[in-house]
């Protein structure tokens, strides 16, 4: 007698004359669809949405950029003259650079009278400063107004565009001390934070965050005259922030969806038998009360 592979299913099927509907059932059924679709739609959502991971770690995370942070500047100063404003930037590799126009402009304020400078430009991975002063003008004024507006500091690759990551890549962006004294220095003491982003695709983006303290106070030169400036003291952290787009294994995804459909079929299925069980033993009881 030949073997018949149906012996092995383990889904035996029951006759349909055989099986009985009822309304607690219908209403069951329906309520355990909706809810199986509720929570297949919110796992597709959390399967599709890309999840942010971040890691902390001691490193340079960006050794092919040759030892240097990209850096751009725009503030206005609304009371100096642009033949007066000038970048300086030096650090303790010696470099001093007085009076740096390398990608830099001048935009004219207040019929003249104002001015907001813009600037890129490179600094060494190590501790310095870059001032906008009045140091490279060939005839210092008598009393340079330095209150000024700072729109943007940024270093490194632009990650605004990045909405889901929060961060200090901007901190003194809108900082306004045109309410202060005019011939007061400022100093805005920068910690710079190396921070990594990478793509889904493995693509990485190097950018930096930075925390920063100022203070202002009057400064004098050796000739007794009053200099101020904007100074941008900076140093770098060791430790570097990364942020990954990660996204769950679609076999994770097919699981947890097994496991819903499943487990909503057994439960309801129980709750089902309990009820259709519990009002046959009901009716047996009404038909024994009216014997």
């Amino acid at each position: 007698m030949p073997f018949d592979v149906r012996r092995l299913d383990i889904y035996r099927k029951v006759p349909k004359d055989l099986t009985q509907p009822t309304y607690t059932g219908a209403c069951i059924s329906i309520l355990c669809c909706v809810f199986m679709l509720f929570l297949f739609l919110s796992e597709l959502t959390g399967f599709i949405a890309t999840e942010i991971v971040n890691e902390l770690y001691v490193d340079d995370p960006d050794k092919n950029s040759g030892g240097k942070i990209d850096v751009s500047l725009n503030v206005s100063l609304p009371n100096l003259h642009c033949d007066l404003v000038g970048l300086d930037i030096q650090d303790e590799m010696g470099r001093h650079e007085v009076g740096h126009i390398d990608n830099s402009m001048k935009v004219a304020l207040n019929d003249g009278y104002g001015c907001r400078f813009e600037g890129e430009f490179t600094i060494n991975k190590v501790p310095g400063n870059f001032h906008v002063s009045t140091h490279s003008a060939t005839a210092q004024p008598q009393s340079p107004d330095m209150t000024h507006t700072i729109h943007r500091l940024t270093f490194g690759e632009k990650l605004q565009e990045v909405h889901n990551v929060q961060g200090a890549f901007n901190a003194l962006g809108g900082a306004d001390r045109m309410a202060s004294n005019p011939l007061a220095s400022h100093d805005y003491i920068l910690k710079i934070v190396p921070t990594v982003y990478e793509h889904l695709g493995g693509k990485q983006r190097f950018s930096y965050q930075y925390t920063v303290a100022n203070k202002e106070y009057v400064a004098y030169s050796h000739t007794g005259r009053i200099i101020p400036a904007i100074w941008f003291r900076y140093d770098l952290s060791p430790i570097t922030v990364k942020y990954t787009e990660k996204r769950p294994p679609l076999y994770r995804f097919i699981t947890t969806i097994c496991a819903i459909i499943g487990g909503t079929f057994t439960v309801a299925g129980i709750i089902d038998s309990c009820i259709f069980t519990a009002s046959e033993a009901w009716k047996k009881i009404q038909i024994g009360k009216m014997s």
